[in-house]
């Protein structure tokens, strides 16, 4: 039986692109993936490790047959990405990404690609872990995870089912939301998140003697900061790409910290009991639900 998608093209084989390509792989949904990259030692790499079976540039020879482009890449190049392969799609290539933002990646995308933007269904699997790079890929990456799709008005609905489908076949829970609102609710329950764990770890390490401080770190500074070991460029660019979202989320969190601070100071402690409680029961129910 011949799979679904003759020809995939990965352009970024790290950590997203490559679970993707080995979930299609294991799932039998594709019968030949191609990597592209900036570096050729990380392409290398994948092909090293069954990640690709092949490696491409940005050239019609990569791209004109390809059934599906992913465009796993940090969010601030995809405009570019998107720039260059655009004239080389053939007329049925389908294009996603997995930017963990979607309004600048449309805009981006608008620009890019012009009329070829009917072609490009936007998308972001939530999913990940600390670790990037080809190494870090594994097939099960996905598996009960929530990917959600914010087609375009111009988006065929075959594509955007064929989008759907090849993400169901990782294992992934396939939603979609409107661009701002998808922005809106990742910047609370994704890019704050990652905000405070790097603010964190450089407010007790930065400090005089924040080597003696660490060294007495454990579990719950473990656990609180393991996103905090996440890949720089990448935050850097989700972090300035969704600023709006992202600053109001901060506001509101620093208020709940004004709030924390004036229950310590005052002694309060059935305030501080209450909050603590509400916040236990709110995750505690959140995981019952499945906690992805």
């Amino acid at each position: 039986m011949a799979s679904e998608f003759a020809k995939i093209v990965v352009v970024g084989v790290g950590l997203i692109g490559g679970s993707f390509a080995l979930a299609l792989k294991a799932a039998g949904m594709a019968g030949r993936i191609v990597g592209v990259g900036r570096r050729p030692e990380t392409l290398e790499r994948a092909r090293s490790l069954g990640i690709v079976d092949a490696l491409g540039g940005m050239d019609a020879a990569t791209l004109s047959d390809a059934d599906l482009v992913l465009v796993a890449v940090p969010v601030a190049q995809t405009g570019s990405v998107l720039a260059s392969l655009a004239p080389l799609l053939g007329e049925s290539t389908i294009v996603t990404d997995a930017g963990s933002t979607k309004g600048d990646v449309v805009a981006a995308a608008r620009s890019a690609m012009g009329a070829r933007v009917a072609r490009f269904v936007p998308g972001h699997p939530i999913a990940g872990t600390e670790h990037s790079g080809p190494e870090a890929a594994f097939p099960e990456l996905f598996r009960d995870r929530n990917v959600v799709l914010t087609p375009l008005a111009e988006n065929a609905a075959a594509d955007v089912a064929s989008v759907r489908r090849a993400w169901e076949a990782c294992g992934a829970r396939v939603q979609e939301l409107g661009i701002a609102e998808h922005d809106r609710i990742l910047a609370a329950v994704s890019h704050l998140p990652h905000v405070l764990a790097f603010a964190l770890v450089d407010h007790v390490a930065a400090r005089p003697g924040g080597d003696k401080f660490m060294s007495f770190a454990a579990g719950g500074f473990r656990d609180f900061t393991r996103i905090a070991s996440s890949h720089p460029e990448m935050w850097r660019d989700i972090c300035l790409a969704n600023r709006s979202a992202l600053l109001a989320e901060l506001d509101g969190y620093g208020k709940v910290l004004d709030a924390l601070r004036d229950m310590v100071r005052r002694g309060d402690a059935a305030a501080l009991y209450a909050l603590f409680e509400e916040a236990r029961e709110a995750r505690n129910r959140w995981l019952e639900r499945g906690g992805v």
